[in-house]
């Protein structure tokens, strides 16, 4: 459904099942990395090296954005989001927040707020979601309290947007489990027009 959405304002979609490099990323507008696999997931998951890092990094200041979407640290390698972060200023941390037990869905209620992203005051749902820290050069945009769940980042001519859940599943924008109080569909279709918009 998220793919549907940048198909809607124009977009192509394309899978990259090889390693980033500037010949692979050349001519994407967006690169989007989801929940990054550790030795839970694969025996042995592909690491991240410091090429890859420098052309994620050159695609981004080159004018690409960034979409990073992790998740908790039981589910995903935060060590690989975390080399593909840093040169942003954004680290995503051990700590889990918004732990939904079996269908309490008010549990991963979040309100986005207005900001460059979200146009309108969306009540979105995630859930166990690794917090962010940041430094130099990132911001935060979606706040709980004091912990930072989306943050964004300004690198060169690109820009970078990091959240610790990959929260537009289909099942959580296409109406089948989230309740009417959620407007995760919505969010979907904002942040895939700030994406693509710059």
């Amino acid at each position: 459904v998220f793919g549907k959405t940048f198909e809607q304002y124009g977009a192509k979609l394309g899978n990259l099942d090889i390693a980033p490099t500037a010949t692979t990323l050349k001519g994407a507008a967006v690169y989007i990395i989801v929940d990054i696999d550790h030795e839970k997931d694969k025996p042995n998951p592909n690491p991240v090296t410091t090429a890859e890092v420098e052309a994620i990094s050159q695609f981004v200041k080159n004018g690409g954005s960034l979409l990073l979407m992790a998740n908790d640290s039981a589910n995903c390698s935060l060590d690989a989001f975390n080399q593909i972060a840093k040169p942003f200023g954004i680290f995503f941390t051990n700590k889990s927040i918004n732990m939904v037990k079996n269908d309490h869905y008010p549990t991963g209620l979040q309100p986005t707020g207005i900001n460059e992203v979200f146009t309108s005051n969306l009540d979105v749902f995630l859930k166990e979601i690794s917090t962010l820290e940041l430094s130099s050069g990132a911001t935060p945009l979606v706040k709980k309290d004091k912990d930072i769940i989306i943050a964004v980042a300004k690198y060169g001519k690109g820009r970078v947007l990091a959240v610790g859940d990959p929260w537009l599943y289909n099942e959580y924008v296409d109406g089948r489990k989230l309740q009417n109080q959620f407007d995760n569909f919505k969010a979907a279709q904002q942040l895939a027009y700030w994406l693509l918009n710059k």
